[in-house]
């Protein structure tokens, strides 16, 4: 930088105005991590990284089906609300068990009906089954049955919009939380290493003062000492390069906005959301090829969570009426009282 630079700094290039969202997103990440915002330029780096987020993410919430009516009218003409219950009189009574939803239409008085994500723990069974070929019944087929189960409503909106919108900022919050995790993951490896750091260097002190424990007194060759030491100090030669590697502590702040930055501008690395198409037959067996004119093809939208047992969750857009909600079964209502 020249001298008149430096008299006369030229004024920054104009930032991209920030969306309300992505303004949204950077007050939560700051309940998250409030230390960002002690880096020079946090900002401005940041919220480019999150619009790269949230545009990946909203196209792949933009391919999800539309909202599904939920409800036992639609039971056998819909082919989604068909597959994920098991009869129509089960759609509003398992929908209902949701305090999430209870919860909105309380705080919602004027509203009729909610748009909602219907999340689901999607099972797979292979058994063999009856298949028709041309005039001829098969009763050895190998066949693949789908069926869903812990179904859980806990995000609802006004209108579908507004429902999307949510998701894409809750997954790209999820994205956030990966890098914050690496964060975390690498201050607990530099915790380690430095407790190793002050072992090594203990034995070391050890091995060079006086012998190593009762090895001179009672007269152990001097070249198991020798081999001793030159190992131990190999171990701490590798453990610095392993700290050096994480950087400085001074450099901490900085280590972690340019980790969640990262993570924000490759979203595709971190996003566990798959749209796959399938075929099912009115019992939901899973049909490879297509079927015939009563089977019916739909759009499941999948996640991996690696904290759920099953790893695998399906989940829909659904639209509820208020007119369809049944009272909260008494025991979860006594369990709520418990729930923090």
């Amino acid at each position: 930088m020249g001298i008149l630079d430096r008299l006369w700094p030229r004024a920054r290039a104009k930032q991209v105005p920030e969306s309300p969202q992505i303004q949204t997103l950077i007050e939560r990440l700051l309940v998250l991590s409030p230390t960002l915002k002690l880096v020079p330029e946090w900002r401005e780096r940041l919220a480019p990284a999150l619009a790269q987020s949230v545009a990946y993410v909203r196209e792949v919430v933009d391919r999800m089906p539309p909202a599904r009516e939920a409800s036992a009218a639609t039971w056998s003409s819909d082919p989604y609300i068909h597959a994920f219950f098991a009869a129509p009189d089960e759609v509003a009574h398992v929908l209902s068990r949701s305090p999430e939803l209870h919860a909105w239409f309380e705080n919602h008085t004027l509203a009729r009906e909610t748009y909602a994500v219907l999340g689901m723990a999607l099972n797979e069974r292979r058994a063999f089954g009856v298949e028709q070929f041309g005039d001829e019944v098969h009763t050895d087929v190998m066949q693949t049955t789908l069926s869903f189960d812990d179904h859980q409503v806990r995000v609802c909106g006004e209108t579908e919009s507004d429902l999307r919108e949510q998701i894409v900022e809750r997954v790209v919050e999820q994205i956030a939380l990966e890098g914050l995790e690496q964060i975390g993951a690498d201050e607990s490896r530099r915790d380690v290493l430095e407790q190793e750091r002050a072992l090594l260097r203990t034995r070391l002190q050890l091995l060079t003062r006086h012998g190593a424990g009762t090895q001179r007194m009672l007269g152990e060759q001097a070249a198991q000492n020798v081999a001793e030491v030159t190992r131990v100090e190999a171990q701490i030669a590798q453990n610095a390069r392993e700290i050096a590697a994480l950087g400085l502590k001074s450099e901490a702040l900085e280590h972690q906005l340019a980790v969640i930055c990262r993570v924000l501008s490759n979203p595709a690395q971190y996003t566990n959301v798959e749209m796959r198409e399938i075929c099912l037959s009115p019992m939901n067996v899973l049909l490879p090829n297509g079927g015939p004119g009563n089977s019916a093809s739909i759009m499941l939208a999948l996640a991996r969570l690696p904290a759920s047992p099953q790893g695998l969750r399906a989940f829909s857009l659904v639209r509820f009426a208020r007119a369809d909600l049944q009272p909260l079964p008494r025991v979860l209502v006594e369990d709520s009282r418990f729930m923090i």
